[in-house]
């Protein structure tokens, strides 16, 4: 989510964007997903403690943008963060990558995208790989050096030749992200995201007068 440091609703905005999760998943209908780790009792409306979770990023203006990215059990349980020795550089980073698109195999559902990370603290790596997975197939990063990269590890990593449902061929992975942050000298974080091939998202806009407009898809929003 980002919002602009002169929308109108703040504190509030939480509550709003929960409670939407309600009714979205009462009317589409959605299939509940929220379940207590203690009790395994599922809340029915995809809510709960820390549920739905918001990443957010106040930015200028006067407007809120939101992106949904429902992901699957499937490619979230191939996800995977390596806490490297710094020593290992890039050639680790290549590796953990490669590792990750191996061990997943046909579990999360292939040809699938992927995003990876350097940077930050575990978490901050882990936030800039879903980050990275958002971004359209075939766009590169804009760094030459890092869109060399992708393109690297993507011939690297269709050359597994898992295929479609791990059922072999050329096509294992759509397209590899890579995103960044600074890090700490003694830590080299590494996080690996794989999204299923259905990569649903969907973006949307909202000004400070309350009219909204889908920035991903065509939808007239009189009709909703």
């Amino acid at each position: 989510k980002r919002q602009g440091e002169d929308f109108p609703i703040k504190a509030k905005l939480r509550d709003i964007l929960v409670e939407a999760t309600r009714q979205a998943t009462k009317q589409i209908p959605l299939r509940p997903n929220a379940v207590d780790p203690w009790t395994h009792k599922n809340t029915g409306d995809n809510t709960g403690r820390n549920y739905p979770f918001i990443y957010w990023d106040i930015v200028p203006g006067d407007k809120l943008k939101l992106t949904v990215m429902p992901k699957g059990g499937g490619s979230e349980n191939t996800v995977k963060l390596f806490m490297l020795n710094p020593v290992e550089g890039i050639k680790g980073f290549k590796r953990a990558v490669i590792q990750t698109v191996y061990d997943a195999g046909p579990k999360p559902c292939p040809p699938i995208i992927v995003g990876a990370a350097i940077g930050g603290g575990a978490d901050i790596a882990i936030k800039l790989a879903k980050k990275a997975v958002l971004r359209p197939i075939g766009q590169r990063n804009e760094d030459p050096k890092l869109a060399e990269l992708e393109l690297e590890l993507l011939e690297a990593v269709n050359k597994l030749k898992i295929g479609p449902m791990g059922l072999g061929g050329l096509t294992t992975v759509l397209d590899v992200h890579i995103e960044w942050g600074h890090r700490h000298p003694a830590s080299f974080p590494v996080a690996v995201v794989t999204q299923c091939w259905a990569a649903r998202s969907a973006t949307m806009e909202i000004d400070k007068n309350g009219n909204a407009r889908v920035l991903s898809h065509s939808v007239d929003l009189s009709e909703v």
